[in-house]
C-alpha cells in the first residue's frame, strides 16, 4: 500500500483510508472481518465520527483483534462548545475503547459564526486543547463542505489536517488544498467517489490519487469486497491514460453538479423518507440503464418521494444546499409514469 506523510503530524498513512460511515449498517462479525481485510491490505487510516451511530463502537470492538499501532484513528464531533466537545471526546474514547486518539476533528464547520463559537470563551477549542495538552488527543483537524472556511481555519495555526470533498466532479477547493500543503497540513479527501455517484470507482480513486495535494482518500466501505477493490488501487496505482480520462469526463458531464452525495446529513426525514436512496434509484434509472431494476426497488421504498410534506428540514441540513424538495418531486414524477 502506498503510504504518505499526513503533514506535520508526521504520521504515515495509507493513501487509501477507511471511511467509517457505512460500517454502521453491518454487525460486529462483519466489522471484524472488514478490519482483518484492512490490515491485510495495508490500510491503516480509519475515519469515523460521533454522529455515525454505531460506527465508533463497531470499530472499537474490531480493533481488539489487532495491535493498536496497526491503525491510525480519526474521529470527529459536531460539538461547538466546551461542555459539548468534552462529552463527545469522552464518548469517543469509550466507544472506540482506546486511551488515545490520533486525530480529532471539528466536523462540518460551515459558517464563520461557528468558528467564532469554537474559538470563543467556553468554546470547543478550549475543551479540545485540554485533551491535546494531556496527550489523549495527538492532533487536531477540521472538516467542512464550505471552502471559504478553510483558509481562515488554517491561519489559526491550531490545525494539523483539513478534510474536504474532492473528486472528478468537485474540484472547487484546489487553491485551499495547495495552501494546506504550503502550511504542511495533511489533506484528507472525503467523497472521492462523489458519495457513490461516480460508478467508475477505480478511475475515480486513481483520479484523486494523482493529485499532488492529496494525502489520503476515505471512501466508505462496508464489506470485505469493497476493501479489496479499493485497496487494489492503492497497491497497484497507475495514472489515468487518455482513454480513461475521457471515460471519466463523460460521466462527470452527465452527472452535473446538482446531485446527492449520500452523506446522510439530510436525515432524519420528518415523515421517514430515505432521501438518499430515492435519489440513488433515480440515478440507476436515468444514468445507468437499469430502469426495470430501479423501478422494482423503488416500489419497495415506503414512504417514498411522493410522501414528502415539503417541511424543508432536510434542506436546512444539506451541506450542499441542494433543492431537495424539488428533487424529490422529480423522483416522484419519474417513478409515477
Amino acid at each position: 500500500m502506498k503510504m504518505r506523510r499526513l503533514g506535520k503530524t508526521k504520521l504515515m498513512v495509507s493513501v487509501i483510508g477507511f471511511g467509517g460511515i457505512p460500517i454502521q449498517h453491518v454487525d460486529e462479525k462483519a466489522a471484524r472481518e472488514i478490519f482483518q481485510a484492512l490490515a491485510e491490505a495495508g490500510i491503516n487510516f480509519v475515519d469515523t465520527g460521533r454522529g455515525y451511530t454505531t460506527s465508533e463502537s463497531l470499530i472499537g470492538r474490531a480493533l481488539k483483534d489487532h495491535r493498536r499501532e496497526d491503525f491510525i484513528i480519526a474521529t470527529k464531533s459536531m460539538a461547538r462548545t466546551y461542555e459539548g466537545i468534552r462529552r463527545d471526546v469522552e464518548t469517543s474514547l469509550k466507544q472506540l475503547d482506546v486511551e488515545q486518539i490520533e486525530l480529532y476533528q471539528f466536523h462540518n464547520v460551515r459558517y464563520e459564526e461557528e468558528m467564532d463559537t469554537i474559538f470563543g470563551e467556553g468554546g470547543a477549542y478550549q475543551g479540545i486543547k485540554e485533551y491535546l495538552d494531556q496527550g489523549v488527543i495527538k492532533h487536531l483537524g477540521i472538516t467542512s463542505h464550505n471552502r471559504n472556511i478553510l483558509i481562515p481555519a488554517m491561519d489559526t495555526g491550531v490545525f494539523d489536517t483539513i478534510q474536504f470533498p474532492f473528486n472528478a466532479v468537485e474540484n472547487q477547493a484546489i487553491e485551499q488544498f495547495q495552501y494546506a500543503i504550503e502550511k504542511d497540513l495533511g489533506v484528507i479527501i472525503m467523497k472521492p467517489l462523489a458519495g457513490g455517484a461516480l460508478i467508475n470507482k477505480g478511475l475515480a480513486l486513481r483520479y484523486a490519487m494523482e493529485q499532488p495535494f492529496v494525502t489520503t482518500l476515505i471512501p466508505g466501505m462496508n464489506s470485505v469486497e469493497q476493501v479489496m477493490e479499493n485497496a487494489a488501487v492503492g497497491n497497484h496505482f497507475t495514472p489515468l491514460n487518455d482513454e480513461e480520462k475521457a471515460l471519466l469526463n463523460q460521466e462527470v458531464e452527465e452527472l452535473g453538479d446538482k446531485f446527492c452525495r449520500r452523506c446522510g446529513y439530510c436525515a432524519p426525514c420528518t415523515v421517514g423518507i430515505d432521501i438518499p436512496t430515492c435519489f440513488l434509484m433515480e440515478g440507476y434509472y436515468t444514468r445507468y440503464d437499469l430502469k426495470e431494476w430501479a423501478i422494482d426497488r423503488y416500489s419497495a421504498i415506503h414512504p417514498s418521494a411522493g410522501d414528502c410534506i415539503q417541511c424543508g428540514d432536510c434542506e436546512k441540513r444539506c451541506p450542499y444546499d441542494l433543492p431537495i424538495i424539488n428533487m424529490l418531486e422529480r423522483v416522484d414524477q419519474l417513478f409515477s409514469k
